[in-house]
C-alpha cells in the first residue's frame, strides 16, 4: 500500500498546476491562443527545442577549428563520446530536479512565483556548502557563456560588413543582447528556441555543402593532433559543446510536467549529432591546417548570399543563445536583491540591467573566438555540468534509506544503483584528468598565447591584414607562421 501511495504522491509532485491552468485558461480567446503558440511553452517538445538549439550554436562554427588540433578520427570519437556523457549527466541533473521538488511540495512549498534553480536543488539536499560551490561555478559559467556568444556575434557580422571592427561590433551588439533582459523565463522561449534550432539546422547544412562544393584547397593537410596543447584544446571545446546543461533546472522548471524530461536531453543530442559531425567534418577535410589560424569557419568559405544569409541567422541565434545563457544570472541575481517576486515586468527588466554591464565589458577584454571556448570548457564547464553534479547524485543517494525512498529509481539497464554510481565514479575521475587537468593546462596556454600575441582589448582578432600591408603572423601554438598572400585573396572576405 505504501508503495502505491508513493507512486501517487510522486506523479502529483513536480506538476505545475498554475502553468497548466494558465495554458488551458480562456482558449476561446483570440489573443490568448496567440500568445499561448507563440509565448507560453511548457511541453516535453518545448524543452526539446530549448535543449537542443541551446546545446549547438557558436560552437558549431569552431568545431572545424577543433578537429584540425584534433584530427578527423579523434573529433568525431570525442563528439560521440561527450554528447553520451553529457546526457547522463544531464539525466542525473533532472533527477536530483524532482528528488527536490517532491520533498518541498510534500513540504506544502508553493513554487508558484519561484524558479527553481540548480544552486538551490544542491541546498535542499546537500546542504549550504553544495550551493555555494554550484553557484560559483554556474554563475561564472553562465557569465563567460553570454561572454562567448557576444565575441561570436562581432566575429559572424564582421564576414558580412567590414567597415568596422570586431570591437565596435562588440559594443553595438552588447546594447542589443541586453534587451533580453525583457523576456521573463524559459516558460516564454517557445518561438525562440524552435526558430533558433531551424537557424542551427540550416548553418550546419550550409557549412557541410558549400565545404564539399568548394573541394579541397590546393595542397591541403591534415596533419592533427600533432601537439598534445593542441589536442587538448581541441577536445575541451567539445566538453564545453556538450556541456549546455548548465540551464537544464530551468529549463525544466518551465515544463507543465518535469518528470517528462528524463530522456529529453538525449534526444536533443542525438539531433545535435546530425548538425555537428557532418559539418565539422567537411569543413576539416576542405580546409585541413588551415583551419588552426582560422577558429571561425565562417572565414574560410568564400563570400556569397548563403554564407551572408548563415551568418545573419547565426547572429540571431547568438542573441537567443545569450538569453538561455543570461536568464539564469538575472534569476540569481533577482533573488540577491529581493526582486524575484515582483509582478511587474519593466521593473524587473531594470532591475536586471546590472547583469549585462560586467558580460560587455569581458567581451571587449577578451575577444579570443575558439580558445575561450576551451578556457571555459575546461576550467567552469567541467565541475558545473559533469563532476558536480554526479557527485552530487552519489552523495545524495549514498544511504540505504534515501536510495529505497527515492522518487526515481535507476533504470534497469545501466544496473539500478550500482551502475550508475559506477557511471558516476568514471565521469569524475575522466573528466577532472582529461577534461580540468590536461584540457585546463592546454586551454590556458593557448589563451595565453593569444594574449601575447594580441594583446587584451584588441581592436579586430585574427582580421586579415589590409590590402598591402606586410604579412601577419596569426596565433597558432608554436611557431606563428605567416598567411599566405593568395590564401587571403582567394578566400578571406
Amino acid at each position: 500500500m505504501e508503495s502505491s501511495d508513493k507512486v501517487v504522491e510522486t506523479v502529483i509532485a513536480g506538476k505545475y498546476v498554475e502553468m497548466e491552468t494558465e495554458g488551458k485558461k480562456d482558449n476561446n480567446d483570440t489573443k490568448s491562443k496567440i500568445s499561448n503558440l507563440f509565448w507560453h511553452g511548457g511541453s516535453a517538445y518545448d524543452a526539446w527545442f530549448s535543449c537542443a538549439s541551446n546545446q549547438v550554436a557558436q560552437v558549431l562554427l569552431t568545431l572545424p577549428y577543433s578537429f584540425s588540433q584534433l584530427g578527423m578520427l579523434s573529433g568525431v570519437s570525442f563528439q560521440l563520446f561527450y554528447g553520451l556523457l553529457g546526457s547522463w549527466t544531464a539525466y542525473l541533473i533532472s533527477i536530483l530536479y524532482v528528488e527536490y521538488r517532491t520533498r518541498k511540495e510534500r513540504e506544502k512549498v508553493d513554487f508558484r512565483n519561484h524558479v527553481i534553480q540548480w544552486f538551490e536543488v544542491l541546498d535542499g539536499l546537500l546542504g549550504k556548502h553544495w550551493r555555494n560551490v554550484g553557484l560559483a561555478f554556474n554563475c561564472t559559467f553562465l557569465l563567460f557563456g553570454s561572454v562567448i556568444q557576444l565575441i561570436a556575434c562581432a566575429s559572424n557580422i564582421y564576414y558580412i560588413n567590414d567597415n568596422l571592427d570586431k570591437r565596435t561590433w562588440t559594443y553595438i551588439f552588447g546594447a542589443c543582447c541586453a534587451t533580453t533582459v525583457f523576456i521573463p523565463s524559459f516558460h516564454n522561449y517557445r518561438i525562440w528556441s524552435f526558430l533558433g534550432l531551424l537557424m542551427t539546422t540550416y548553418t550546419a547544412w550550409y557549412l557541410t555543402v558549400a565545404s564539399l562544393l568548394h573541394g579541397q584547397v590546393e595542397g591541403v593537410k591534415h596533419s592533427g593532433p600533432t601537439k598534445m596543447v593542441l589536442y587538448f584544446t581541441g577536445a575541451t571545446n567539445i566538453l564545453y559543446t556538450f556541456g549546455g546543461h548548465a540551464v537544464t533546472v530551468e529549463i525544466m522548471h518551465a515544463m507543465w510536467k518535469p518528470q517528462k524530461f528524463k530522456a529529453i536531453y538525449l534526444w536533443a543530442t542525438l539531433y545535435v549529432f546530425t548538425l555537428t559531425l557532418p559539418s565539422a567534418s567537411s569543413v576539416y577535410w576542405a580546409f585541413g591546417d588551415l583551419l588552426l589560424d582560422h577558429s571561425n569557419a565562417f572565414s574560410l568559405l568564400p563570400k556569397s548570399p548563403f554564407r551572408d544569409m548563415a551568418v545573419i541567422l547565426m547572429l540571431i541565434h547568438q542573441f537567443i543563445t545569450f538569453g538561455f545563457a543570461c536568464t539564469p544570472l538575472y534569476f540569481v541575481w533577482e533573488k540577491a536583491i529581493g526582486m524575484h517576486d515582483c509582478k511587474s515586468l519593466c521593473k524587473r527588466a531594470a532591475a536586471r540591467l546590472p547583469v549585462v554591464i560586467p558580460i560587455w565589458f569581458l567581451a571587449i577584454v577578451f575577444p579570443f573566438f575558439g580558445p575561450i571556448n576551451s578556457s571555459v570548457g575546461s576550467l567552469l564547464v567541467s565541475f558545473t555540468v559533469y563532476i558536480i553534479p554526479a557527485m552530487a547524485h552519489m552523495f545524495t543517494f549514498k544511504s540505504a534509506a534515501a536510495r529505497e525512498n527515492a522518487v526515481e529509481q535507476p533504470p534497469k539497464f545501466v544496473g539500478r544503483w550500482a551502475g550508475t554510481f559506477t557511471i558516476n565514479i568514471f565521469v569524475v575521475v575522466w573528466v577532472l584528468i582529461v577534461g580540468f587537468g590536461f584540457g585546463g593546462w592546454a586551454s590556458m596556454t593557448n589563451f595565453i598565447h593569444q594574449i601575447d600575441t594580441f594583446g587584451l582589448f584588441t581592436k579586430c582578432y585574427q582580421c586579415p591584414p589590409p590590402p598591402g600591408s606586410p604579412p601577419s603572423f596569426l596565433p597558432h601554438v608554436g611557431v606563428p607562421r605567416p598567411v599566405p598572400a593568395n590564401f587571403t585573396h582567394h578566400h578571406h572576405l
